[in-house]
């Protein structure tokens, strides 16, 4: 019995054993999904995670002073 998967992309039912492109029928489907996925067309649901802008002075303590050069 073949194992038989339906193409995330276009629907079509392709074999996954020995298929390169699996789990889609064909390069074309997978590129269209990477597209996707790098235009952010996809989200996966949860809180966004932003970045914050991290200050240039790290190792110093927060809350100390800038001494001034002597």
């Amino acid at each position: 019995m073949i194992l038989r998967v339906r193409c995330p992309q276009c629907r079509q039912e392709v074999p996954y054993e020995g298929n390169p492109h699996r789990p889609f029928c064909s390069e074309r489907c997978r590129r269209i999904d990477l597209g996707t996925w790098a235009s952010e067309g996809y989200a996966i649901p949860g809180q966004s995670m932003e970045v914050e802008e991290q200050s240039p002075d790290l190792g110093k303590n927060a809350g100390e002073e800038n001494e001034p050069a002597k």
